[in-house]
């Protein structure tokens, strides 16, 4: 059994006859014929009752032709959407990002992405930056969206491009007298209670922020750890103390929390997007063409 036979089985279905068929598909009525004939001694039986005019399905037919339309849906679907794939136009993108970079570029990106390739399933993960690799390696995602604090280690198996450098700054609450600065130095650290995040023991994002504070002479007295970003800048609007986050992520223009330069800190956040060092895929070179005209915007 072919796609040329059940085609024309429903074409005849469609037209009423052979004849009106082949006048239809623009073949020979004897083509039709031939191919339904081969198809009912396949299956084993009659498909059309021929003492009638016009022919009426008999019992197997009405059996087979709802069946018969679905698989040539199917069979369309399958071509369009592996020929949308071949062009770049269709199937599936699995990125990972890291929460912090939702508050700038990657809302953007995936609206432009969204808007350029309608018919692509965009399947997004969140997912902290240590994670990303081995979520690459297992084949879930094909973009891995990382922020890292001073140097990055990048796997030999890996590749990793820039996306933006996103500087530090203080994250205070509006009440407290250094938000009304227009820049502190890490040494007013030593007055604000600290909020450490993102609390995951694959992460050492926390604890370099901690480091740059001591190797500016402050101990920081860490007041609560927060899983996430979002926890973090809660916790610093309702009053209860400080931390240090990457500029874009004041772009949440939260009301309750006042984003303060610090004018002597000398390490940046590195926003960089992981792939794999072969990767040929159409849709992984748009994504990341959208996202870095999204960071130029």
């Amino acid at each position: 059994m072919n796609l040329r036979q059940i085609r024309y089985f429903c074409e005849v279905v469609a037209a009423g006859s052979a004849v009106h068929a082949a006048q239809r598909l623009h073949v020979a009525p004897t083509a039709i014929s031939m191919q339904l004939a081969q198809l009912e001694s396949l299956l084993g039986g009659e498909l059309f009752d021929r003492s009638r005019r016009p022919m009426d399905l008999t019992a197997l037919g009405k059996f087979f032709h709802p069946r018969a339309q679905e698989l040539l849906t199917q069979a369309q679907r399958l071509e369009d959407e592996t020929k949308g794939i071949a062009a770049g136009s269709h199937g599936w993108l699995g990125v990972a990002f890291a929460r912090t970079s939702t508050f700038s570029i990657l809302p953007r990106a995936i609206r432009r992405f969204r808007d350029a390739y309608p018919q692509v399933q965009l399947d997004l993960l969140e997912a902290v930056s240590e994670y990303q690799p081995e979520q690459m390696r297992q084949g879930r995602i094909d973009i891995g969206i990382s922020r890292f604090l001073g140097d990055i280690k990048v796997p030999a198996d890996l590749h990793y491009t820039t996306i933006m450098d996103d500087p530090l700054v203080a994250a205070l609450p509006v009440s407290h007298p250094l938000a009304q600065r227009s820049s502190i130095c890490l040494a007013d650290f030593a007055t604000v209670p600290f909020i450490l995040y993102p609390k995951d023991i694959h992460s050492p994002f926390g604890q370099q922020m901690l480091d740059i504070l001591r190797q500016a002479g402050v101990t920081p007295v860490i007041a609560y750890s927060a899983m996430e970003i979002y926890t973090t800048l809660s916790l610093i609007g309702g009053g209860l103390g400080g931390t240090l986050v990457a500029r874009s992520i004041s772009e949440n223009k939260r009301p309750d929390v006042a984003f303060v330069p610090v004018s002597d800190i000398r390490t940046t956040t590195t926003l960089v997007a992981i792939t794999r060092p072969d990767e040929d895929n159409k849709l992984v070179t748009a994504f990341l063409e959208i996202l870095a005209s999204s960071v130029q915007q």
